[in-house]
């Protein structure tokens, strides 16, 4: 591991305590007690998504290589990103921990399913990929459940202080979550950046997009459907249109050894921040003044 994962992986917990901040177990025990929106959220996720992005892969006319790379893309769950989204825009961040959890875990097979399933398919190549289990869950542990307990039970301690430094903390964190999206992309390969080209950038641009675009769409469709609040349909919305590249990162860099098939979650890394954001403020127009000024607290919402 390179001083830039390491420093990503910091920025990450960091990000999930600032969320646990904004949390009670409360949150999490409405989350539970009318699941609806939870199993939802599973289903558009873990199922929904990965057919969609069969689909694209199969008419994009792209080397087998990044085809391969779209549906390791489409397999991974979100992550933490799409838990700092709902956060920022004000939905429900208790249910989005709950699916990143859920879905990293369920991760640990599906995820071997759908890439040696997309090998056989386009490459022709059988293999039999399997995810780290330990590494996977301590990742999970550490990164995620850890830090959103610590900010959880910090709020409990010591509420006056959690109320405080919520709002600053989250221009910190937007701006930290932006200066890893940059070492990502500006850091030298032997450091943990990507090398990729403007000429690759453009090829994949179209289909990243749309699988992003159809993730969004597909999340926000499924909660419709089921009556769900708002801040619901955002945050599912998030969950589905929001992967964890850097899960996918580590599928197709370390465990394929494919450097190829891991820059169509590059070029998703570039836009799916900003396009999940437009699709929350679209439906909360008033998320922004929350974020600036009024304290922003996660519900289930009263259709949850």
């Amino acid at each position: 591991m390179t001083y830039i994962d390491l420093l990503i992986s910091g920025i990450l917990a960091f990000i999930m305590v600032s969320v646990g901040l904004s949390l009670t177990e409360r949150d999490f025990a409405l989350t539970f007690k009318r699941p609806r929106a939870y199993f939802t959220g599973v289903f558009a996720q873990m199922v929904l998504l990965p057919m969609l992005a069969f689909g694209v892969a199969n008419v994009s006319g792209l080397p087998p290589e990044f085809q391969v790379g779209i549906l390791i893309l489409a397999a991974c769950p979100g992550g933490m990103t799409s838990s700092f989204l709902s956060y920022l825009l004000g939905a429900n961040a208790a249910l989005s921990v709950s699916l990143v959890t859920t879905n990293s875990f369920i991760a640990l097979v599906s995820v071997p399913l759908i890439v040696n399933g997309s090998l056989l398919w386009f490459m022709g190549q059988d293999t039999h990929l399997v995810l780290p289990f330990w590494d996977t869950v301590w990742q999970i542990f550490s990164i995620t459940i850890l830090p959103v307990v610590a900010g959880v039970l910090l709020r409990r301690k010591l509420p006056e202080f959690s109320r405080r430094v919520e709002n600053p903390l989250k221009w910190i964190t937007l701006a930290l979550l932006a200066a890893l999206f940059a070492i990502k992309f500006f850091a030298g390969e032997d450091q943990g950046g990507s090398g990729i080209t403007v000429a690759e950038i453009l090829k994949l641009l179209p289909y990243s997009f749309a699988v992003n675009v159809l993730g969004l769409t597909v999340g926000y469709l499924a909660a419709r459907s089921q009556g769900l609040s708002v801040k619901n349909r955002i945050t599912i919305g998030i969950e589905v249109g929001i992967q964890n590249t850097n899960l996918a990162f580590l599928i197709a860099g370390t465990l394929i050894g494919n450097e190829a098939m891991l820059k169509p979650a590059l070029v998703y890394a570039m836009f799916s921040f900003f396009t999940a954001l437009v699709y929350g403020l679209v439906q909360k127009p008033d998320a922004l003044g929350q974020f600036t000024g009024r304290q922003n607290r996660a519900e289930l919402g009263s259709k949850g």
